[in-house]
């Protein structure tokens, strides 16, 4: 049996505002698969990855246990305009005491769904 992982889907209160500020970050559009109203949303992110947004009713208590890693050539700048936009800063964190040279941010995106921004292998 062969699987392969169709979309990335989030939980979302407004699943329209999330879906279109990621849209926005990844230069891409928000299209509604809900006709219209708003409770189902796809982004086809660069890469052909499909990311969903999904309203409920009730937000998953705590941190979450899956998120995105993004790959962009400048790191610190990527971040500041992600915060510019509504993410919040988590943490800058480095592989340092392990003897590696990489380093990457964690942010929030505006419903606190965390992920990290890496630069690219030799930015």
């Amino acid at each position: 049996m062969t699987i392969s992982v169709g979309m990335i889907t989030f939980d979302a209160a407004d699943a329209t505002a999330l879906a279109q500020w990621w849209a926005a970050r990844l230069g891409t559009e928000a299209s509604d698969q809900s006709g219209g109203e708003g409770w189902f949303l796809t982004v086809e992110a660069p890469g052909g990855t499909t990311l969903g947004f999904q309203r409920v009713p009730d937000p998953t208590p705590g941190k979450n246990r899956l998120h995105l890693d993004i790959t962009v050539p400048d790191r610190e700048a990527a971040a500041a305009e992600m915060i510019a936009a509504g993410a919040t800063l988590v943490a800058t964190r480095d592989l340092k005491e392990m003897g590696a040279d990489f380093t990457w941010t964690v942010l929030a995106d505006p419903e606190g769904n965390q992920f990290c921004l890496a630069a690219e292998e030799g930015a």
